[in-house]
């Protein structure tokens, strides 16, 4: 038996990082991560926040076909659109750190 030979094309790679197809996949694994964490996503009742539940509501999807350090892949992005996302995620001297995304990437994606 004759072992097989491939020649790789870095033209066809890139192709294939830029496909519809790896692009649905990154959305699949960002919907996973983003409904995992509005799951875990804290809801606070208090008195400064207008509308509880606000932040766990607020997760969102976004891609591109062009992502990514060198623009040359698709990618998707899991996002919390509210203003104070990043105190939830590392805290504050008077908040602890929830790390929701931390955590739901860890825990989702696959």
């Amino acid at each position: 038996m004759m072992p097989a030979k491939f020649k790789m094309s870095k033209k066809g790679v890139g192709e294939l990082l830029r496909s519809d197809m790896v692009k649905a996949e990154m959305v699949r694994r960002a919907e996973v991560i983003r409904d995992v964490a509005a799951s875990i996503a804290p809801v606070y009742a208090g008195s400064w926040e207008a509308t509880p539940g606000l932040y766990k509501a607020s997760f969102v999807v976004s891609s591109k076909t062009r992502g990514g350090r060198r623009k040359n892949r698709a990618t998707a992005t899991v996002t919390n659109t509210t203003y104070y996302a990043r105190w939830v995620e590392y805290g504050t001297e008077k908040v602890p750190a929830h790390h929701v995304m931390l955590r739901a990437a860890q825990a989702g994606g696959r």
